[in-house]
């Protein structure tokens, strides 16, 4: 699974940035769920947004009514567009997708994170 990030970043308080993963076919289409992280320098890696294969989003409260996720099937690509960027947005985003595989007699559920390399954001104040 290969996820190639990109679009980050220095930009000023204010501004926009929009982020892109771009994956294979295989693997968008295997997705249950994409999204983006993000860690910042001394803490602990936290979701920004994510979509879901039937295009369900979810936000982080710290980034509702500024960021937006969206995908392009097309392209088989996952977009983050950051709008009103804020100094504590600065940080390291990484894109993730997850599978889930079923197995076993008892059909057990097992959630597997694939990860991209991170694009740093960095906003100025």
């Amino acid at each position: 699974v290969q996820l190639q990030a990109s679009g980050g970043g220095l930009v000023q308080a204010g501004g926009s940035l929009r982020l892109s993963c771009a994956t294979s076919r295989s693997t968008f289409s295997s997705s249950y769920a994409m999204g983006w992280y993000r860690q910042a320098p001394g803490k602990q890696r936290e979701l920004v947004a994510s979509i879901s294969r039937g295009g369900s989003t979810n936000y982080a409260d710290s980034v509702k009514g500024r960021f937006t996720i969206s995908g392009d099937n097309a392209k088989n690509t996952v977009y983050l567009q950051m709008n009103s960027l804020k100094p504590e947005d600065t940080a390291v985003y990484y894109c993730n997708t997850k599978r889930r595989v079923v197995a076993g007699p008892t059909a057990e559920i097992t959630d597997l994170d694939y990860w991209g390399q991170g694009t740093q954001v960095t906003v100025s104040s």
